[in-house]
Order: structure tokens, then C-alpha cells, then sequence
């Protein structure tokens, strides 16, 4: 039902986009979150999209430099990333919920991760 992609191989200080698109049976009502897992690190909190409310949640990391935003008619929400660090590093995941949560147990429905990578 998820499927992430835009991932790449980027030098510190450029960007990327990363696209989830949400096909299937779905609750219009969804909470899409992003996470990131770096090796040896637990998947910790990106930044989420509330579909119901139409707000956006950012994780203090990455505040001021990833946004997101959807296209309602293509179902895809997109992770715009500006400014990257080597410690943005991860594989990044998609992830549905039914309300805005930070923990990744509370999403319910996950895409397959697309790798982000930074070189200083």
C-alpha cells in the first residue's frame, strides 16, 4: 500500500525528495509518517503528515530544513530534504497511522525504505 522512493546518494548541503504514494484501501483519515533507521540506531521520528487536520509535525532535527506536503490527487506525500548532513544518513521509511504519533509502533502500515546517503 506504501511505496517510498527518491533516494539517493547526495553531497552534505543538497537535496532530495522523497515520495510515498498511498494506493489501496485507505481511511482518508491517515496520519503519513516518515522515519529514518541508520545502522546500529533505532528508527527514530521524521516528520508526519495529518491527512484529517492537515497538519505537519517535524522532528527538532530536522526542523527548518525538511517539509512536507501532498498531492491529494496522486495520493502521494512527498518529503522535500534541504540542507542534508551526513547524519541525515538512513534508510528512510513511509509509514500509515491513524493519529500523529512518534513512536513507530504506532503506525500500523509501513512502505519498503529507500536509502539516503550523505557524503561529507
Amino acid at each position: 500500500q506504501l511505496q517510498a522512493s527518491g533516494g539517493g546518494l547526495v553531497q552534505a548541503g543538497d537535496s532530495l525528495r522523497l515520495s510515498c504514494a498511498v494506493s489501496g484501501s485507505t481511511s482518508g483519515n491517515y496520519v503519513l509518517g516518515w522515519f529514518r533507521q541508520a545502522p546500529v540506531n533505532e528508527r527514530e521520528f521524521v516528520a508526519a503528515f495529518s491527512r484529517r487536520f492537515g497538519n505537519t509535525y517535524y522532528a527538532d532535527s530536522v526542523k527548518g530544513r525538511f517539509t512536507i506536503s501532498r498531492d491529494n490527487a496522486k495520493n502521494t506525500v512527498y518529503l522535500q530534504m534541504n540542507s542534508l548532513k551526513p547524519e541525515d544518513t538512513a534508510v528512510y521509511y513511509c509509514a500509515l497511522g491513524r493519529w500523529y504519533r512518534v513512536n513507530p509502533s504506532d503506525y500500523d502500515h509501513w512502505g519498503q525504505g529507500t536509502q539516503v546517503t550523505v557524503s561529507s
